[in-house]
This record gives C-alpha cells, structure tokens and sequence, in this order.
C-alpha cells in the first residue's frame, strides 16, 4: 500500500513486481519496490510513485541528451510530475562501461555531466541521485574501476549518495543479482 508504479501506458497501478515493462521475464524483481517500502515505514501517510526507465545492458553513452533512452526517461518523468513531484532518482548501470578501461575510469566524470544535464532538464537541479554499486561478483574485466568511479560520485556531484552492494549474491550469472539480493539492495 502506498506504493505504485508508472506502468507502459502511463498510468498508475499498484507496484508489484516487474515494474519493468521493458523485460518483464528477466526483471522479475528489481530494487525500486522495496526502496519505496522503506520511505512508507518511514512515513505511512507517505504514497510513492516510480516510475521505471532502466534497461539492461545500456552503456552510458546511451543514455546521453538527445537519445532514445534519455528523451523517453525524461518524458515519463515529465509526465509523471503532473501528479507528483520528484523526489529522487535511483542509478544502478555501469556493467557495459565495465568491459573497457578507458569509459570504466572516467564514469565519474561522465556520469556527473550526465546527472546536471538530466537535473536541468527535468528542472530539479538539487534533486538527490543514489547510486547503486555493481555487484563484487562482476565478471566484466574493469568492474572495480567502475565501482572506484561509483563511490567518487559523492564527493564529484551535489545530493549524490552512493549505496555498497558488499555481500550480495548473483543468480548464477555473475551479472544479475538474485531477488533476496535486490530486495536487500533497495532496502539499503
């Protein structure tokens, strides 16, 4: 109760897991629904909306201005300000940036633009961004500089905070956390 979720159509409904639409079969379970449970313990009068932009496998790159991932986050965004306000922006990518040197050591650099351009353009300059580690089971060659460049992110980026993924466990991938994970995941 008092959560929901933007679904494909742009309408609000009851958030029970996948809130992805995009691949429901492989997103069965993700973090966003158990962070919203927490905020509501927090505060029951509380009613959280999210509103589900992430697809897996996208490097950052995809995710600049002017591009698919970009405008189509930023206008359900803007669509969903027309009932709410935004309160937070959960970030958990990088595994694609992890498979070259050169884009995993300057994430942080990349990501910071990134997130002031985003802020400008959804006209929420200080909204908070929490950012989510890449699991210590990676397999990708250049996962820890990422992670390094993830926990910088704080100290590089106003309102940004940084959540560890220690101890979590993959689903046998060594890419994908398995649900228990991601549950714990957003509950931190």
């Amino acid at each position: 109760p008092g959560v929901f979720v933007l679904d494909k159509d742009l309408n609000w409904t009851s958030a029970i897991d996948p809130l992805h639409y995009n691949n429901p079969s492989i997103d069965a379970a993700g973090l966003g629904r158990s962070f919203a449970r927490v905020l509501v313990a927090i505060r029951p009068s509380a009613r959280i909306g999210l509103i589900p932009a992430a697809v897996g496998g996208a490097s950052l790159e995809q995710w600049q201005p002017g591009g698919e991932l970009y405008r189509t986050a930023v206008s359900r965004t803007r669509y969903a300000l027309k009932s709410g306000r935004l309160r937070g922006i959960l970030w958990h990518q990088g595994e694609s940036d992890a498979q070259k040197q050169e884009l995993a050591e300057s994430y942080a650099n990349r990501f910071a633009d990134f997130a002031r351009t985003l802020r400008r353009d959804l006209g929420a300059p200080d909204v908070p961004i929490i950012v989510g580690q890449l699991g210590e089971f990676a397999k990708f060659p250049f996962a820890s500089q990422v992670n390094e460049q993830l926990a910088l992110l704080p100290l590089k980026l106003p309102h940004c905070a940084f959540v560890s993924s220690a101890g979590l466990a993959d689903k046998g991938d060594r890419v994908h956390f398995d649900t228990r994970s991601l549950r714990e995941f957003g509950r931190r």
